[in-house]
């Protein structure tokens, strides 16, 4: 099946496949959400059932939790976990210093409170996701249904005074009505072009009435799998200051993703 891929889903596929070895025996693991994250999901459960791996796994996301079930991996709430080894997630932006914009698929919430609440948060991602710096990406930021018009002006009117080139806001949708989270919030995507600081601004947002949560995540990234579209990965640790770089190897004939829909 590898070898049908395109280069991009190449890419995920060798980041994806080369973050389970963070995965050891015995583990309680946070399982993203999204494409790249369900490739790692996938080469989890092909683990725990050709390999014997027992690991609990904490879900981001609904359907994060029904694909780990449906590939053999006993899932578990993060109540009942308490505290993770790992988390293996995406991102839709990284930069140099691992910080990320992440919300794309709409689990930003769950995937923050589950990130900060293990030992190692590892990115998987294909080389596209790398800026010099955040803000292409539409920054998503979940808010509470009331008022919500309220509080996108509020955000809107803050933006003036930050470090950003574009200040527009859009709420997003699902059809023809407005997406909602896992929590049943609505989420303001938010059009900044570059950030110039996202610290500052992350903390901003999250003084705002209304605001939940926001898809900056600064300081929560420990290392980076970055999948080249020719089979190499790249792999960034912020504390140890290291980077190394290998060839994965694998089957042309893979087919452990022939039903996984992005």
């Amino acid at each position: 099946m590898t070898g049908e891929l395109s280069p991009i889903d190449k890419a995920k596929f060798v980041a994806a496949k080369r973050a389970t070895d963070y995965v050891e025996d015995g583990m309680r693991v946070g399982l993203g959400t999204g494409s790249t994250a369900a490739w790692m999901v996938r080469c989890l459960g092909e683990m725990v059932r050709e390999q014997g791996l027992r690991i609990k796994g904490v879900p981001t996301s609904t359907r994060t939790a029904q694909l780990a079930q449906d590939v053999g991996i006993e899932v578990v709430s993060l109540d009942a976990a308490k505290w993770l080894d790992v988390t293996i997630d995406g991102a839709d932006e990284f930069d140099g210093n691992l910080n990320l914009i992440k919300g794309g698929g709409g689990a930003l919430l769950q995937e923050k409170i589950v990130a900060t609440a293990s030992d190692q948060m590892i990115v998987i991602a294909d080389v596209g996701k790398e800026v010099e710096t955040l803000g292409a990406f539409p920054l998503p930021v979940e808010v509470v249904p009331f008022g919500w018009q309220t509080t996108q002006a509020l955000i809107e009117e803050t933006l003036v005074s930050m470090d950003v080139l574009g200040r527009s806001t859009t709420l997003r949708m699902n059809g023809a009505a407005p997406f909602m989270t896992d929590e049943g919030n609505h989420i303001l995507d938010l059009h900044l072009k570059r950030i110039g600081d996202a610290r500052q601004l992350a903390m901003v947002l999250n003084q705002m009435p209304g605001v939940v949560e926001n898809g900056l995540f600064i300081d929560i990234c420990d290392a980076v799998v970055v999948g080249f579209g020719d089979g190499r990965v790249e792999v960034r640790d912020i504390n140890a200051g290291t980077i190394e770089q290998a060839m994965l190897d694998f089957a042309e004939t893979d087919n452990l993703f022939t039903d996984l829909v992005d």
